[in-house]
């Protein structure tokens, strides 16, 4: 039986990424985002049936949560979708921009998981299991000078989906979180410094293979396609040049 997941952010970056991955393995995807015109590139090229939606638009969830009840259900949510918004201290911070950071990053998971739950716990029944994964950040775990707002954001959406996963406790639904450190994607940072893009280039200049979309896309379809009773509670991956959060090596990489 062909599974289906819904990929949200799926326009581009990771959640693109994964759509794609997931539609060669053999998935049925269900891809979601705002931008319409590059949903439909992809739809054409891979066979990803493309949705546009607005996260933070409960109207916007509610519709797709009907279509997708009308079509064919759920058997897996990948939740991408998030971003963050300015680099600026908190003192410094502005609040719209940090508003955002929390609807696209929190609101956004909580709404999904509210509407899309009844029809995932369909599809446990009829399958022995679903799933509900989502793509959060080492900037969950360590804070850092500039990162308050997305800090703030990441760490809301994390503790949803560790209180998510013991609310669930008892159900065939396996509650996932990937926390990705470095990745080199072509908007991501691009948006985040409001089109700088010098100074995005200079975030990764000098890092040896930082990680890239298809990386994070990779693990994702691991913790799907592994056995039913496996849970990957928490996978924290970074490229080998960032020990931590705050240690970045920038050079080659060579023994000593």
């Amino acid at each position: 039986m062909t599974r289906r997941a819904m990929v949200t952010g799926a326009s581009s970056g990771i959640g693109e990424a994964t759509a794609r991955l997931l539609r060669s393995r053999g998935w049925e995807v269900v891809g979601v985002a705002r931008r319409a015109e590059r949903l439909a590139a992809l739809e054409a090229e891979t066979g990803v049936v493309a949705h546009a939606a607005d996260l933070t638009d409960a109207d916007d969830i509610a519709a797709l949560t009907s279509w997708l009840s009308e079509t064919g259900g759920l058997d897996a949510l990948v939740h991408v979708a998030g971003g963050a918004r300015g680099s600026d201290r908190v003192e410094d911070g502005d609040a719209e921009d940090w508003r955002w950071m929390f609807e696209a990053n929190v609101l956004s998971g909580q709404r999904l998981v509210a509407s899309l739950l009844p029809l995932l716990r369909e599809a446990a029944n009829a399958a022995g299991h679903a799933d509900l994964l989502f793509v959060t950040s080492t900037a969950a775990q360590t804070a850092y000078p500039g990162g308050g707002g997305y800090n703030a954001a990441k760490a809301g959406e994390s503790m949803l989906v560790h209180a998510l996963r013991q609310e669930l406790n008892g159900e065939p639904l396996r509650v996932i979180e990937i926390a990705p450190g470095m990745v080199h994607t072509e908007e991501f940072t691009l948006n985040r410094l409001g089109g700088d893009q010098d100074a995005a280039d200079k975030l990764y200049e000098g890092v040896e293979a930082p990680l890239v979309a298809h990386d994070v896309a990779d693990v994702i379809a691991y913790a799907l396609d592994a056995p039913g009773h496996v849970n990957l509670d928490l996978v924290t991956m970074r490229p080998v040049a960032q020990s931590a959060q705050h240690l970045l090596a920038r050079g080659p990489l060579k023994t000593r």
